[in-house]
Formats: structure tokens, C-alpha cells, sequence
């Protein structure tokens, strides 16, 4: 068995403390023959051994010393101290080997990948790091993969990361970062769903969003993306807002990366789910649901080309669920479902 490295399939919920709530749920979802990008995953032994190899202890608790939770000032000082010295640490020569292998293994010529944080204790019932770790999408070539690798450990000392582990009374545990290498997704259509009203907490309802391409412009609230609420048991649309998505992203026709572009207009007023893809998401959001055993939050997307096959690239408790309650504004589910992609771009998703 190889020291840093696993293939996603052959992960389970005991592995979460060894590579983190992305990939351990993504195994399980394996297991559970959803449909999910084949990938690798690293496990924080990685981690420990660019930090140890690095020798970037003493840098790191020593800018930490005097942080403390509110202080944002003091708190963005430390962020930048720690990710300048850890921008300029090379991967472990034994690390850089293993992911080698495994991308190696995914495909001829430089597949593009999905290179993902893996928090350990992400994704979990009691608490989600959504949006304050790094995802970088459409990464090709090895070095490039290291490269969003090490900026994914980084991201573990972004400002966000370590307001939450103060504001969680984290402070003296050693952070601990996997991260998930999947093959890229050419996304038509990419969103989110809630195997539950999120507003209501009403469990026979799945709430599904929906844009244009790949996730970015969702996150970086460019577009406010499509907003359905669907009958778990008739799949009947229940309610339907259909908005403007006037920019999309797309991979770059130079093979690496992710470009803005503007969706066609005879697009840009066009609902992004048929009735036929909002029951296979229904159906899948259904699976996923009860193979974990509670309320899931679900990131998907249906590949580029005629049969729109679906994937789905992430999966994680619902870490809040309100009581059932009269019905919302719709504006209020909205907001919750698109602050699961948290506050800022990941880059190049």
C-alpha cells in the first residue's frame, strides 16, 4: 500500500482522519455505485511531511502565537506570513511520486483534473469548512497538479480557515489537510442540491439549483442561478424560478484553466433542467440521502454532449436544517442554498 495515496474507491468513513471528509465521502459514494469522477486521493501524512520536510513548525506556530479569535488584522498577518514561506516549500520528492503515479493512472496525455481540499473534520455533521478551503479545476500536467496541490495545503492557513478554527475553539490542534484529485467534468450544466427544503426543513422535497457551464460564476455571484423545488415522491416541480445567467465558464480551448464567456442569448432566459434531468437528479439525491441516513448537500454536474451524463462531484451533511415552518420567501432559499459554495471563487471552479 503506498504511503501518501489512495484511489478514491478504496475509501471509507474510517479513513476521514487519514485523508479527509471530501475524499472519504467521495469513496462511500463509490460504494454506494453513485456516479462520481474517478480520482486519488492525498492524505494528510502528505501534509505532514511537506510542513516537517520544509521545517515549517517553528514558522508556523510562531506566526500563530498571538492570533486570537475577531482579531482580523493580526489574524491576516499570520495567513500571509505562513502561506509565503509554505508558496516557496517544494513537495516532498517521495509525495511528488506517488501523485505521479496515481495521475498517471487516470489517463493518457495530461488529463485535466479537479485538484480539492480535504479538510479533516470538513464535511462532517457538526461542522463544514464549505468555501474557506481551495479548489482548483481543469489542472493539467504534473507539475501543475502539485502545484494546486501545495496551494490547497496553503489554504488550510487562509484567513477564513483560521477564524473558523478559532471561532470552534480549535486553536491548539494541529490542522490536519488531505486533498482529492478527480478527473475534470465538462460541465453543460453544473448546481446544488438539498435532499431537503433547507428553508422549511421539509424532508419530501429535494432543492435544486442550476447554471451554465462549469461552477464559477455561481460562486462568484455572477449569475443568480435557476431555483427548483421538487417532489421527492411525484418528482413534481413544485416551484420554478428561471433567471438571467448571462456568463458561463468553460475550459480553456488552450487545455488548462477555465474561461468566462458569454452564454448565447437565446440561452441566457432558457430554464437549465428538463423535467427528464430533474428526475435523475431526484432520483440520485434520493440514493445519496439514504445511503448516509440524513439530509445531504449535493454538488453535480451533467457532462458536456447528448446523453448529459450525470456526475456527482461532492457530498456532505446538511449541517443545518430548520424545523418544518409555513412556507418561505423564495428569495431566503436562495440564499442558503447558494451559500453553500461559500464566499469566494475557488479558482478555476
Amino acid at each position: 500500500m503506498t504511503a501518501y495515496t489512495r484511489p478514491l474507491h478504496g475509501l471509507s468513513r474510517s479513513d476521514e482522519p487519514r485523508f479527509g471528509g471530501k475524499s472519504a465521502n467521495l469513496g462511500e459514494l463509490l460504494t454506494a455505485e453513485i456516479p462520481v469522477p474517478p480520482g486519488f486521493a492525498i492524505s494528510t501524512a502528505a501534509f505532514a511531511a511537506f510542513v516537517h520536510d520544509s521545517e515549517l513548525e517553528d514558522r508556523i506556530a510562531s506566526a500563530l502565537t498571538h492570533v486570537s479569535a475577531g482579531d482580523i488584522d493580526a489574524i491576516a498577518r499570520a495567513s500571509h506570513a505562513i502561506s509565503e514561506a509554505m508558496r516557496f516549500a517544494p513537495v516532498p520528492e517521495a509525495v511528488r511520486a506517488e501523485i505521479a503515479e496515481q495521475y498517471a493512472g487516470l489517463g493518457k496525455d495530461s488529463p485535466p483534473v479537479a485538484v480539492r481540499s480535504s479538510a479533516v473534520g470538513e464535511d462532517s455533521q457538526d461542522a463544514t469548512f464549505a468555501g474557506q478551503q481551495e479548489t482548483y479545476l481543469w489542472v493539467r500536467g504534473i507539475e501543475h497538479v502539485c502545484d494546486a496541490v501545495r496551494d490547497c495545503w496553503v489554504s488550510l492557513y487562509s484567513p477564513p480557515a483560521i477564524s473558523y478554527r478559532l471561532r470552534l475553539g480549535d486553536s491548539g490542534a494541529e490542522p490536519a489537510m488531505g486533498v482529492t484529485v478527480q478527473l475534470m467534468v465538462d460541465a453543460d450544466v453544473s448546481g446544488v442540491m438539498f435532499t431537503c427544503n433547507p428553508v422549511s426543513g421539509d424532508p419530501s422535497m429535494v432543492a435544486i439549483n442550476a447554471s451554465w457551464g462549469l461552477g464559477l460564476a455561481v460562486v462568484g455571484g455572477e449569475v443568480t442561478p435557476d431555483d427548483y423545488l421538487v417532489s421527492k415522491v411525484t418528482r413534481e416541480v413544485v416551484r420554478e424560478h428561471v433567471h438571467t445567467k448571462d456568463v458561463q465558464y468553460v475550459p480553456d480551448v488552450g487545455g488548462s484553466g477555465a474561461v468566462r464567456l458569454a452564454v448565447p442569448e437565446e440561452q441566457r432566459e432558457v430554464r437549465c433542467l428538463d423535467q427528464p434531468a430533474l428526475e435523475r437528479l431526484v432520483d440520485v439525491a434520493k440514493r445519496v440521502e439514504r445511503y448516509f441516513g440524513s439530509p445531504q448537500d449535493i454538488e453535480w454536474a451533467l457532462a458536456r454532449g447528448g446523453e448529459q451524463e450525470l456526475f456527482v462531484v461532492q457530498a456532505r451533511p446538511v449541517t443545518a436544517v430548520a424545523k418544518k415552518q409555513p412556507a418561505a420567501k423564495p428569495e431566503s432559499a436562495m440564499s442558503l442554498i447558494m451559500s453553500t459554495f461559500g464566499a469566494g471563487p475557488p479558482k478555476g471552479d
